[in-house]
Parts: C-alpha cells; structure tokens; sequence
C-alpha cells in the first residue's frame, strides 16, 4: 500500500498510544471493569453488534439491581469505553436515553448533610483548641476553599501563602484553584496554638504535608479528614452524625454562599465546577434561603396591598 491509502506502523502506534490515555488515570481500572462487565454480558447472549437495542437490554437488566444513579455512572464508563475500543457512540441512542431518565422517576440521591453558619462558628469558638486543632483548621480550609478530602491530604506547606491581608491556597489538581482571603479571624485562633500542640507540619520539618501527626510524622489520610464534619457534628450533638461525610465541606461551602445572595458562576468558579446542573446539586435548601425567601414574598405581597389600597 502506498501513504495516501494507509497508515504506516509508525502513526498506528502512535494512535494507539493516544488512545492508551483517554480514559482517566485515577479511575480507568474502573472503566475498564465496567466495559468488560459489558462485554462478557454480550458474550453470554450471543450478541455481536452493540445495537440500542442490546444497551437498551442491558440496561434494564442491570435497573432491577442498581439505582438509578449508579446506571448512570455505569452508562458513562461504557460510552467512553465503546467510543475509544469499539468506535461506537451510544450517547446517539435516544430510546436508551430516555429509559434512563425515566429510571430515575421518584429517585432521590442520598447527600450528605451541610453545616450552618450558626453551627460552624459554635464549634469553632466552644471546641478545645489542644484537642480539635486538626479538625478547626482543616474545616476552615474545607467551607473556605470548597475543598475535596483529597485535596486536604495532599496539601503542603508550600502550599500555602500569608500575603498580609489574606492566605492563598494552591490546590494540586486537574484544574489549579486559588482562593484567597480565608476565614482570617478564626484562622489566626488555629494559629496562635501552634506553639502548644502541632498537628501540622511546620516549614522546618522533614516531610512538606501540612496536615499530619506530631509524634510520627505521618500525613493525615483520606479517611480521617473525612470525618471532619462527623466530628464537629457530634461535637454539636446534632442528628444524624453520620450523615455529615466528607462532601459536607463543599456542600456547606456552596450553601453558604448561595444563602448570601451570591450568583451561581461565583459557586462555580470559586469550586471548581463547570456545570451548572452539578453546582446547584451541591446548594442545600436550607432554613435560612427558606426564611429569605419567604421574607422576600410576604414584603413583595405586602407592598403590592399597599399599593392596591392607594
């Protein structure tokens, strides 16, 4: 074959090599044991060609057993997997589509609970600063910067700047976030015991996490900065302890702010978020937006009965 009817071995491999990282790094092993999942479904039902209707079957099979959340999520690994392996785009199935849609009729997603302003400065103010250093500083860090568990854990030293009127924070992540101007008053709390007992790793160390023991040197693991929130909640006696998990820090974040009239490309931006849809998912519908809007319509029918009356 010639150039202008093949490709040589040298673009072939460097397609495939291309192909190799499509797929996320921090989860393709979940993708691919979806894909295959898929695949040995097919297998044992003899199908060859991956039609709607297959998905479509496959689908409904796999809803007597899964929420429709998790179909969801198993639909996005496969799609992935069949555009990059099978160059097949089941994203153009509509009947597929809609059938996942209607699984989700009357589901509601289990979230975790959020914290109010109110209950953030109780604990932060009441809690002892020898015992829940830890738990102030990195609550401030979570609401503060919106952050993720994993975020917390591979935070540094360096990655922290005191420019005077505010602290910076560099998150290492797929998209680099700063945020700045912190909860300074209660920050300086968190600080002025440092010389008491020190959770955190100072410059001086030999490690450059931030958050990690005293005695060991060892950094902070996911698990344990999930539990933040669990902690402060029981710290408060509030209900349902368990439900304050590790997303509570972005929910009450973004809650926070959406009750203080911010608009949703701020949320966005401040999270990290480039959907809409995903941002509002992560704003509670909280007592206090309840009672501002409630506030808003009773003054707005007042002032339309005045006005009727003149």
């Amino acid at each position: 074959c010639t150039m202008n009817n093949c490709e040589s071995e040298e673009i072939v491999e460097a397609a495939n090599i291309a192909i190799s990282n499509l797929l996320p790094t921090k989860s393709r092993s979940l993708y691919d044991i979806a894909y295959n999942r898929f695949k040995k479904w097919c297998a044992e039902k003899n199908f060859q060609v991956y039609s709607e209707n297959v998905l479509l079957a496959y689908f409904s099979e796999n809803a007597k057993n899964y929420k429709s959340s998790t179909l969801w999520a198993q639909y996005s690994m496969v799609k992935s997997c069949l555009i990059i392996y099978d160059n097949i785009d089941i994203s153009k199935f509509p009947k597929l589509i809609a059938f996942l849609k209607r699984t989700g009729d009357g589901y509601q997603a289990k979230k975790s609970k959020i914290l109010t302003k109110s209950e953030i400065d109780r604990f932060l103010s009441s809690a002892d600063d020898k015992e829940f250093l830890m738990i102030k500083v990195g609550l401030i860090l979570g609401i503060a910067g919106a952050c993720r568990t994993d975020e917390l854990v591979n935070l540094t030293v360096d990655d922290i700047e005191d420019v005077g009127s505010s602290l910076i924070l560099k998150f290492q992540t797929l998209r680099q976030r700063f945020h700045e101007s912190l909860w300074l008053p209660m920050w300086e709390i968190c600080l002025n015991c440092f010389e008491n007992t020190c959770p955190f790793v100072l410059p001086t160390s030999s490690i450059s996490a931030f958050f990690c023991t005293t005695k060991q040197e060892n950094p902070v693991g996911k698990n344990a900065m999930g539990k933040i929130p669990s902690v402060v909640a029981s710290y408060l006696k509030l209900p349902d302890v368990a439900c304050y998990t590790g997303h509570c820090l972005r929910r009450s974040s973004a809650t926070l702010l959406a009750d203080a009239g911010v608009d949703i490309t701020t949320i966005k931006r401040h999270a990290g978020w480039k959907s809409t849809t995903v941002a509002e998912g992560y704003v509670e519908n909280s007592i206090e937006n309840k009672t501002k809007i409630a506030n808003q319509v009773l003054e707005g029918t007042t002032t339309s009965a005045i006005t009727q009356k003149l």
